[in-house]
């Protein structure tokens, strides 16, 4: 059995969270992983949407490989510098304005420097607004960022260098726990991108060659819906997507083993790829979970929808409350890195 190595797969991990990308500012996130993919036998490049595109030439070449997951998170743009000196926010990605409340944030400026702020009910003190605190609906017209700066208008906001279209980042908060539980905000789809990296470790650290030339393509923009219309070779036969398993009330999906998707948002995913991994997973001993995820999309879509005539699946490690405080396990992160390595071998 190749070994994952899931303690330098959890450092990367950490390392990935702690590197802001939110959709359309991504560029330390893919250079973080392109410096990552240095040490290993494929060839690297970008395309110009932002995107990262790593070949590893395989054994054979006549039904070549793609795997893709995507280092976009969800985030925040400024839309406006309010009169009191704080921010409204337009977001990125689907999440729920309660799923952010109370969070740190880090405002990304254009000319480098940064602003730390935190997401707020603009009448968020029940001191101050009693019952109105509890009710007040939680929508964009009602949050704004409170600056970790002295300003009380927008003159003084915008003297700052903070602008219109800034990114805003939300805080990590990454912890490891003793017990294996990684715990942060993007682990969709940070974690699917630590498993692909953690698999390619391990074949080059095995002396391993993929079985078809493969390309490792990292996506910039899934998180609104379009990460993976470009980048995929037309002479790729499969894309395996490596995103999240949704894991919740009414799932089969766990943080324990891999997840396979069968049926998303998009419709069902290709019957006879699906059953390959589920071989492969009970060949070499992987747990794993096939579930069905009814508000969830990915970037194999992404490809389909471009124009894509290739045939597509879905895995993933399993992620607790996603799109909010999320959670996985160590074992997840391994089951799913293994399940790839079978794959590339296959």
């Amino acid at each position: 059995m190749t070994k994952i190595d899931v303690a330098w797969t959890t450092d990367f991990l950490v390392g990935l969270l702690n590197t802001a990308s939110p959709t359309g500012d991504t560029e330390r996130a893919i250079q973080y992983v392109r410096d990552a993919l240095a040490h290993f036998p494929l060839t690297v490049e970008l395309n110009r949407k932002g995107a990262l595109i790593a070949t590893w030439e395989g054994q054979a070449d006549d039904c070549p490989r793609a795997l893709t997951a995507h280092v976009d998170t969800l985030g925040a743009m400024v839309q406006e510098l309010k009169s009191n000196g704080r921010l409204k926010l337009s977001q990125l990605g689907g999440y729920a304005w309660n799923t952010v409340e109370g969070e740190g944030c880090t405002v990304m400026m254009a000319d480098g420097r940064s602003c730390s702020g935190t997401i707020l009910l603009n009448k968020a003190s029940v001191h101050v607004h009693g019952q109105e605190v509890r009710t007040l609906e939680r929508k964009g017209e009602n949050m704004e960022v409170r600056l970790d700066a002295r300003t009380t208008s927008d003159e003084e906001t915008r003297a700052l260098g903070i602008e219109v279209g800034d990114f805003v980042a939300l805080d990590p908060r990454v912890l490891v726990t003793d017990s294996g539980f990684v715990r942060s905000r993007h682990l969709d789809d940070k974690a699917g991108v630590a498993v692909m990296v953690g698999a390619i470790k391990a074949l080059a650290d095995a002396g391993l060659t993929p079985a078809q030339r493969t390309v490792f393509h990292v996506s910039n923009y899934e998180e609104v819906g379009h990460g993976a219309a470009t980048g995929i070779p037309s002479d790729v036969c499969e894309l395996l997507a490596v995103d999240m398993a949704a894991v919740g009330e009414g799932q089969q999906s766990d943080e324990f083993s891999a997840g396979i998707c069968v049926k998303d948002s998009g419709g069902p995913y290709d019957v006879g790829f699906r059953r390959r991994l589920i071989a492969l997973c009970e060949a070499a001993d992987i747990a794993y979970r096939l579930d069905i995820y009814p508000y969830y999309g990915s970037d194999g879509e992404s490809a389909w929808r471009a124009g894509a005539d290739l045939i597509v699946g879905l895995i993933g490690p399993g992620v607790d409350a996603s799109h909010n405080y999320e959670r996985t396990h160590q074992d997840s992160l391994q089951a799913s890195a293994r399940l790839i390595v079978e794959y590339l071998l296959s």
